[in-house]
């Protein structure tokens, strides 16, 4: 079986088609978790915004979106396709992200997932604290309320 080559590079803009079909295949819609395209190219605009795309043997199989303001980041959105989930993708996304947040000086790095999100566990084992809970934040395509839970990690 041949070795699979997992590549990170930076994002932009002009990536909203990837972030869309990435959020497509890894957001189940009955949760309402996925952006927009336009929420998405929105934020990419704004200052302090980043992107980076895991890309497994160049074919993009997941995403990391964070912003930073001042000394503080927030993950906004990770995801990796069904088929490559638990091969350690969203780790290094989530390594990747505390690196560039360290590097820019950021101290602590905020997070928000929808209560059950298998991805909790990922979080907790990167340090994350549970910090605060929004009831019904998320809808979905049914109407359906999901609570969503706030994390934070010191850097």
């Amino acid at each position: 079986m041949a070795t699979r080559m997992l590549t990170l590079r930076p994002g932009d803009t002009r990536d909203a088609w990837i972030v869309d079909e990435l959020m497509a295949a890894a957001f189940d819609p009955r949760f309402g978790e996925a952006w927009t395209r336009s929420q998405c190219l929105g934020v990419l605009a704004m200052q302090g915004v980043s992107l980076m795309i895991a890309c497994i043997d160049e074919v993009p199989a997941g995403f990391a979106m964070t912003r930073i303001v001042a000394d503080e980041a927030e993950l906004l959105l990770l995801a990796v396709v069904p088929a490559h989930q638990r091969h350690g993708i969203g780790g290094a996304l989530l390594r990747e992200v505390i690196a560039e947040c360290e590097r820019a000086g950021v101290t602590k790095l905020h997070l928000e997932v929808r209560a059950g999100n298998p991805a909790l566990a990922l979080y907790d084992r990167a340090g994350f604290a549970k910090v605060g809970e929004r009831r019904a934040y998320y809808r979905g395509r049914g109407g359906e309320a999901f609570d969503a839970h706030t994390y934070s990690r010191a850097l």
